[in-house]
């Protein structure tokens, strides 16, 4: 395929529109470029905002990538918006037909970990492919590689759907609504880790292991939740307390203060059954998930809500 650059005209750039789903006039304008940089970065290519044979091969693969088409001249419908936080938010929304719609009233925000990947546009893809259904969050937040280090995407959150959409992120529990009236947050984190690696036997930096004073679902040694996502799910919780008006006192907070961190994060026979509404864990409705782990830092942050 032909190199494609800012200034570019003719059919080819009119089919890199298509498949990037933005304004198809067949001009390379800025609004594309920007749409290929976001690309790029999405698959880890080189972020120079220029159509080569690396750039050309991914897009022609064929990904779930899917972006709002926009006008070039306004930003009405901003890709990357920000919250009242002070929080950056990419939007990287899931095909329709990927997730649910509502409309839907949330009463519980819940958090996760991914168990794997630290790019969060990647992991939306793989939900984009998954076979088991509408599985997703509708925010996921990006960490480092725990292989390298590399920060690239540490602290870069990320919306999956827009808002009125769900996912099935709960799985099955006593409370069938609870898919439908909660929203999430998947922090990307390998979670638990036995001697340095990962359940996949991959080896994580030194950097990013922390071991807890007491074992949690059977496990001392975890995937560090890096400074940055211990700031952005801060933030995230406020805004979606605001958004949805839900009562984050509610939950986690309580229990920690009535049980003490580690028992706080156990599950939770009324919160499997719905009946407690407010800020959850993964683990509290689920025996067999290990997410999230009680973090001090998560924990100082919960409390301080």
């Amino acid at each position: 395929m032909k190199l494609l650059k800012k200034g570019d005209r003719g059919p080819e750039v009119h089919k890199l529109q298509t498949i990037l789903k933005v304004t198809q006039d067949g001009v390379f304008g800025p609004g594309t470029e920007k749409a290929v940089i976001r690309f790029q970065l999405a698959y880890d290519l080189k972020p120079d905002g220029i159509v080569g044979n690396s750039t050309w091969e991914r897009l022609l693969v064929g990904s779930t990538y899917q972006e709002e088409a926009i006008d070039e001249d306004t930003d009405s419908q901003s890709r990357i918006w920000e919250t009242n936080f002070g929080q950056t938010v990419h939007r990287y929304y899931l095909p329709k037909g990927e997730y649910l719609e509502g409309p839907v009233v949330n009463e519980y925000a819940f958090l996760h970990h991914t168990a794997g990947r630290h790019n969060p546009f990647r992991v939306i893809d793989h939900w984009g492919r998954d076979d088991r259904g509408r599985v997703a969050t509708e925010f996921v937040l990006g960490g480092q590689c725990s292989r390298t280090g590399n920060d690239e995407y540490d602290g870069v959150m990320v919306q999956a759907f827009p808002v009125g959409g769900y996912g099935w992120h709960l799985g099955k529990t006593g409370s069938g609504h609870m898919n439908r009236h909660s929203t999430g947050i998947e922090i990307c984190s390998f979670g638990y880790l036995k001697d340095g690696k990962t359940y996949v036997n991959s080896p994580v930096h030194e950097d990013q292991i922390i071991t807890l004073k007491e074992p949690f679902r059977g496990y001392t040694q975890w995937h560090k939740y890096s400074d940055k996502q211990i700031e952005e799910t801060g933030k995230w919780i406020k805004y979606v307390a605001e958004r949805d008006q839900i009562d984050v006192r509610l939950g986690l907070k309580q229990w920690i203060q009535k049980y003490g961190p580690q028992k706080a994060f156990e599950f939770q026979e009324d919160a499997y059954y719905g009946k407690v509404k407010g800020l959850l864990s993964h683990t509290n409705v689920r025996r067999g998930k290990s997410d999230v782990y009680p973090d001090e830092r998560l924990i100082d942050i919960i409390l301080s809500l």
